[in-house]
Parts: structure tokens; sequence; C-alpha cells
């Protein structure tokens, strides 16, 4: 088969749409090596086949919407992070039920937290930057955060889910609210809040810390994410309202300032003439 080729007559699929079910094998394979290892229980491999399935349904049909004719190595890197995560879903999963070692999960986290960075590098220097890309790095990070935010969860207490939960909020908020589907500027400060909330979750569930030191580090998390998504917020509500004030033409008025009354002209001028207070000077 020729290498540009879109269509494979064996299989009845393009070869960028063969890519999500190489993943989908490759995440069965992990799960297969982690329940050799650890002897995962049913609500691991559930889990995982789940996580595994609906990947690659969504990233097909999301693949197939877009039209690319090649996923790209960036896509690759971001699909092998999606495995990793599927694998570090399957061991919190089967936690409920047993102990798996912390080790192994912070190990699984730790490379899919790494590679994170590594992606969007390789898109920028191949010239491959896509929305598909994007999108996809994005939910695979999202995913994380909410997979390690309920293992965090079940030592500190329910609160920490809203670390996890506040990006699918955001999202749903925005059905009811389509102004806060606006695109948003580039931001460094966003990013790195992003990127510390792995670090920082992963950090409290390592086991490696205090209680108390974990509550604070926790903490410092979900401050960080309300104070990056609140800035958000309104500066997409700010943006909004200036699209409404500009789109019905209406212009700033200031307001009239009263005219300040001016005193009244004098007219004359009352004063003793000169030679009767040179004699009134003398007589004194």
């Amino acid at each position: 088969m020729a290498l540009n080729n879109t269509y494979d007559a064996r299989s009845g699929l393009r070869p960028v749409q063969q890519e999500p079910a190489v993943g989908a094998g490759v995440q069965i394979l992990l799960l297969a090596l982690l329940g050799t290892a650890i002897g995962m229980g049913p609500a691991g491999w559930v889990t995982g086949l789940v996580f595994a399935i609906a990947t690659w349904a969504v990233l097909s049909r999301a693949l197939h919407r877009s039209r690319l004719s090649s996923f790209g190595a960036a896509n690759r890197v971001t699909l092998g992070r999606a495995t990793l995560v599927g694998g570090v879903t399957a061991l919190v999963a089967d936690s409920f039920e047993s102990s798996p070692p912390v080790s192994l999960l912070v190990a699984l986290t730790a490379v899919a937290l790494i590679l994170d960075g590594v992606d969007g590098k390789v898109a920028r220097r191949t010239g491959t930057s896509t929305a598909l890309g994007a999108r996809f790095d994005m939910e695979v990070d999202a995913f994380l955060i909410l997979v390690l935010s309920v293992y965090v969860s079940m030592d500190l207490g329910p609160w920490v889910l809203l670390i996890g939960g506040m990006r699918y909020a955001f999202v749903a908020a925005a059905r009811a609210l389509p102004w806060l589907n606006a695109p948003l500027p580039p931001s460094t400060a966003r990013k790195t809040v992003a990127a510390l909330q792995g670090i920082l979750l992963l950090l409290a569930g390592a086991g490696l810390l205090p209680h108390r030191a974990n509550v604070g580090v926790v903490l410092l998390a979900l401050g960080l994410l309300v104070w990056s998504f609140g800035r958000d917020v309104v500066w997409l509500w700010r943006r909004s309202r200036m699209r409404v004030v500009a789109a019905a033409g209406i212009h700033p008025v200031r307001k009239a300032v009263p005219p300040v009354p001016l005193p009244e002209p004098i007219t004359e001028l009352v004063a003793e003439p000169v030679d009767e207070v040179m004699e009134g000077a003398r007589a004194a």
C-alpha cells in the first residue's frame, strides 16, 4: 500500500482512523500487564475496558469529522498519554476494592504528566498543530485531573472533587451561557495553573507528606484553579458585554455638567473722592 493512500481496502478504514484502534489495543495490553502484575480486580478491568472503548469511539468520530489526512506524531504522543491515563483510571477504580501499589500509580501518572509537555512541542516543531490535537490534549489532561481528584478524595474528603469537576462544570455552564464559549487569549498563567493541578494532586496522593500537609497542597491547587477560572470568566463576561454594546450601536454617554453660574459683572465702583480722603488725613 502506498504511503499516501487515504483508504485501506483490507480494513475498510483510512490509515488515520486506524490509530485509535491501535491505541485501544495497546490500552488492553497495558490492562493485561497490570492485571498480571497486581491481580487487578473486576472494577479495574471493567473501568479500564470502558475507558479504552470510549477513547476509541470518541477519537474515531472526531477524526472522521475533522477529515485529517494524517494522524501526526504529536497526536500519537497524546494517544500514548491517554493509554497511561487509562491505566491510572483502572488502578484508581481497583483501589475501591483492594490496595494497588501506590508506586505503580505514581509512576504511570508521572510519565503521563511529563509527556504533557512533549506533544505540544512536537506539534509546533513539525508544523502539525490542529484544533483536534489541542482538544484531544486538553481532554486527556482534564480526565487525568478528575481521576486523581477521585483518588485523593478517598483520603481527604469529597471536597477535592471540586478540582476535577470544575472544568466539566464550566463546559456545562457554557451550554446555558453561550458567551462562555468565546475563545480565550493565550495565557502562561492559565497553562501553569493547569500543569500544577496534576503535580500537586500526585504529590498529595503519593503518601509522602503528613495529612495536614496534603490538605494544604490540595487547598493550594484548588485556590489556584478557582483564581484561574474566575479570571477567565470575568474576562469572557466583559468581552460579551462589550460585544452587546457594540452590536447595539450604543456609545457611552457622558453626564452633562450643569454650568457654574458666574458672578454678575460689577458695573459701578463706589469709592470716596480722593480729595475728601486727603482732607480727612490732614485733619487727623
